[in-house]
């Protein structure tokens, strides 16, 4: 609240923050001060799904001017490395990213970032959906990865926030079928809500007996899982799952060691492949919204103003709800 207000430099903006979503991430560093590698030294600001107005250009911008409506990209390469000349930026060693030590995100008033990783909102895509891009662009990219395809028959592992973009992506994308899987009831009732075609509660299953009723619900094997969760019985489900010749991506971050069926997936064929946050996604998702070929809205159950942020942050943290929001625009009356 007290910090000054940041000029921008050439090539950045001031933004005035309006809508920031919490991420599992940011309420890890918040209890845990680290997140494998990534480690918390000094005081950080944390945000980094977030959309707001343009207050201040820099003397180079010349794409955006005060009044725009942006979404903000968090990731932005300091260098042109060789993975930005290859358009995989997001895989840059020294990229600066929002509320990943030691960069500051932007949960706050005013905050400035690169202008050329803020994209303009149409007028018919609202600050909260600009904010879930950033979350609907692990989707993207997961879904990309996977090759989700016209009539892809796709499993995916866990309905939190990640889970359902997932959904929703493949769906968008051309997926005959999309069954989910979750402890929470609740949670897979909202897959159902974002359009998954069917559903599994997982008790206290083996992996292989949630791969069997995963092919069972599907009438087939799915040639992509999508696995959000991170859980070593959850990877092993998803080598169990796939089928031959299929592709499993890992999504969700766990322990760094996990036990899996690898000789399974090698004998099979199954590729699997890792994801690192997202790259080129903004543009994609700002015309998937302002088409309104998807809906995002839905994934939004709580709202607080900023003053109540620990609120908010403890309502992510007992895991109500799906996305939890942050209104930083005391101005902003609307719902």
């Amino acid at each position: 609240e007290n910090r000054p207000i940041p000029e921008p430099g050439p090539n950045e903006v001031l933004l005035r923050m309006h809508s920031v979503g919490i991420c599992g991430s940011d309420v890890h560093y918040w209890q845990h001060g680290r997140i494998g590698d990534f480690v918390v030294k000094d005081p950080m600001v944390l945000g980094h799904e977030a959309s707001g107005t343009v207050v201040k250009v820099g003397s180079g911008v010349t794409h955006l001017k005060p009044g725009d409506r942006v979404a903000i990209e968090p990731g932005v390469p300091r260098e042109v490395d060789e993975f930005c000349k290859t358009g995989r930026y997001n895989l840059s060693p020294t990229i600066f990213f929002c509320a990943t030590p030691p960069d500051d995100g932007n949960l706050c008033r005013y905050y400035k970032h690169s202008a050329s990783y803020c994209y303009k909102l149409p007028d018919n895509v609202t600050f909260e959906e600009g904010a879930l891009i950033e979350p609907l662009s692990v989707g993207i990219h997961a879904c990309k990865r996977a090759g989700v395809t016209l009539g892809s028959k796709v499993f995916v592992s866990g309905s939190g926030p990640i889970g359902l973009v997932n959904v929703i992506v493949a769906k968008m994308m051309g997926a005959a079928a999309v069954v989910v899987t979750d402890l929470s009831a609740s949670r897979l009732q909202k897959a159902k809500e974002v359009g998954a075609d069917f559903t599994i509660q997982v008790k206290n299953e083996t992996p292989k007996e949630v791969a069997s009723k995963v092919e069972n619900m599907l009438g087939c094997m799915p040639e992509i899982t999508v696995e959000c969760t991170g859980v070593q019985a959850c990877i092993q489900t998803g080598i169990y799952a796939t089928r031959s010749g299929g592709t499993l991506v890992l999504v969700g971050l766990g322990p760094e060691m996990v036990t899996v069926p690898i000789v399974n997936a090698a004998v099979r064929e199954v590729d699997i492949r890792g994801i690192f946050r997202y790259c080129n996604t903004w543009p994609v998702a700002i015309a998937l919204l302002a088409s309104k070929r998807i809906n995002v809205k839905p994934l939004v159950t709580h709202r607080f103003p900023l003053e109540k942020a620990l609120e908010a942050f403890e309502t992510t943290k007992r895991g109500e709800g799906v996305k939890v929001m942050l209104k930083c625009d005391p101005t902003d009356q609307s719902p």
